[in-house]
Formats: structure tokens, sequence, C-alpha cells
């Protein structure tokens, strides 16, 4: 029984896929940071911007 839990212990097999899923975890979890963090100051200059571009009016003329 020993000898097995050695052998479980010493194998390296999937530790690729768990490496994959760790990183892809963390890219993920960072892109969600970052969206949070400027998504609402995006809607806010959005809305400024918009607000300027009502502001200008058409010019019909020349």
């Amino acid at each position: 029984m020993l000898n097995l839990i050695n052998t479980f212990a010493r194998d390296e097999d999937g530790a690729v896929t768990v490496d994959w899923v760790v990183l892809t975890a963390a890219i993920v979890g960072l892109g969600i940071a970052v969206l949070t963090t400027v998504g609402g100051a995006t809607d806010e200059y959005a809305d400024e911007i918009g607000d300027h571009l009502d502001s200008l009016g058409i010019k019909t003329t020349y």
C-alpha cells in the first residue's frame, strides 16, 4: 500500500493539465478584475462624450 502511495505521489501525468487550468483561471480572474475596475469609468466617459455630441448641433447651411 505504501508503494502505491509513493508511486502516485511521484507520477507527473496530468501535471501540465493542472498548470493550464490554474493559468487559465488566473488570466480569467485578472480579466474580470480589470473589467470591473475600468468598466465604471468607461460608462462615465461615454455619457460625457454623448452629452457633448448632443450639445454640438448640426449645421444645415454653409
